[in-house]
């Protein structure tokens, strides 16, 4: 079990075997809240790139205050900003543009994730800032792109699913169709933002300039869609929700068991089929020359499906999931978060981290992903307190202390122990 070194750790992070994260010298500017923009970050610093979040006033990123809080801040938080330094400010006000200005000239990377155009209000769209620094390269997450009609529309996560097409079939047949139990639409934008900030990164090589990254949430979702246009599209058929199964591919599904638990099970590989039709003794449909195939499954899926409940509701998920181990057939559970605590795969794989906070209290938060066998992750350093770098951010720019103090006067900036008034003339 890893255990998180205290806040005073220092920036960048180094892997185990002592060398610096492999994104140790990428300077990332995030002015973005809540989930994709955050998200993308923070995978970027769980590699050692150095991450700069710029937060509201007072508030900062409204994340702080979603679930379950411990002495006032989220626990969530602790997942999405590990590794960053914060930066708090008033970004609608001009000293507070030309700071980020100031930043941009060392920065390699800017991500946001506010609704089109609100960079470009206050005069920190790319086109100007890529003026001032040609190699920067700028994430933009929203809901609907920079580009077409529905640019202007604010966009979530959960909206994104929808459009996508993902909410449609996450549904028991002739019921509501209902949300994934996270911001999956969120954290794929934010994984697609990632990816393409690589990418701009690995050209920015070859001709030395940065480029603008436009992830729309929806497409993010649309993307991991697999088959869905072009069966519609070539065949004019609408795929509609389907429960647990899987449409077109059969075996696969979740199968009831004794004290109302469930196994998924996916035996849809032609010799896996027969292994689990052996396994659960009905041979007669595994040597059944009509379901040697997918194609010859799928016309029967119903009753092969009968075949696989009527043997595991008379048995334990424990003994469902051994018996199909022995025959090499993938199975699992449903896991809860308990479940997932006391696994030991989890914690071979260095997925449950022990942090420890300042006021003594530990727990444990997600390993990272993936994994590197050189140059892996690392998490380094807490989750930052509102404007705790603010200070130190404004000294590297070569503001003076009475500059500062003036910026803190006015309510521009704000750093902890602080309290900005309103902002004078």
């Amino acid at each position: 079990m890893t255990t998180a070194p205290t806040a005073d750790t220092p920036h960048p992070s180094t892997s185990p075997q002592g060398t610096a994260g492999p994104l140790s010298e990428l300077k990332v500017l995030e002015l973005g809240q809540l989930i994709a923009g955050p998200f993308a970050a923070k995978t970027l610093a769980d590699f050692g790139a150095q991450v700069l979040k710029i937060e509201s006033l007072n508030t900062g990123d409204p994340l702080r205050q979603w679930r379950v809080l411990h002495e006032g801040t989220s626990l969530w938080w602790q997942v999405q900003s590990r590794n960053k330094k914060s930066l708090s400010m008033d970004l609608r006000h001009p000293k507070a543009q030309m700071i980020v200005k100031q930043l941009i000239i060392d920065t390699d990377v800017m991500i946001e994730n506010f609704r089109p155009g609100t960079l470009e209000e206050w005069g920190l769209g790319p086109d100007e800032l890529q003026q001032i620094n040609p190699r920067l390269i700028v994430l933009r997450i929203s809901g609907y792109g920079q580009t077409g009609p529905y640019k202007d529309k604010p966009g979530f996560g959960v909206i994104a699913e929808a459009m996508g097409g993902l909410r449609h079939l996450t549904a028991e047949p002739g019921r509501v169709p209902v949300r994934v139990g996270v911001s999956i639409g969120d954290t794929l934008a934010a994984l697609h933002g990632v990816i393409g900030v690589l990418i701009a990164l690995h050209e920015r090589e070859r001709s030395g300039l940065g480029q603008v990254i436009d992830v729309a949430l929806y497409e993010a979702v649309f993307n991991c869609m697999e088959s869905l246009l072009p069966e519609y599209s070539a065949k004019a058929l609408v795929r509609e929700a389907a429960g647990s199964a899987l449409p077109g591919i059969a075996p696969t599904n979740a199968y009831r068991c004794l004290e109302d638990r469930y196994a998924l099970i996916a035996g849809n590989g032609d010799s896996i089929y027969k292994r689990l039709m052996s396994a659960i003794g009905r041979d007669d449909l595994a040597q059944d020359p009509a379901l040697a195939s997918n194609t010859g499954r799928v016309k029967r899926v119903a009753e092969i499906d009968a075949a696989i409940q009527e043997w595991s509701q008379t048995r334990t998920v424990g003994d469902v999931l051994e018996t199909l181990e022995r025959a090499q057939v993938p199975a699992g559970q449903i896991y809860t978060v308990a479940d997932i605590a006391k696994d030991p795969h989890y914690r071979a794989r260095g997925m449950l981290q022990n942090l420890t906070l300042p006021d003594g209290t530990s727990f444990e938060v997600p390993g990272i992903v993936p994994k590197l066998s050189r140059t892996p992750g690392v998490h380094t350093q807490l989750a930052p307190q509102l404007g705790e770098h603010t200070l130190k951010t404004l000294e590297g720019l070569g503001l003076t202390a009475s500059q500062i103090q003036g910026l803190l006067d006015q309510g521009i900036i704000s750093a902890p122990h602080t309290h900005p008034t309103a902002a004078r003339s």
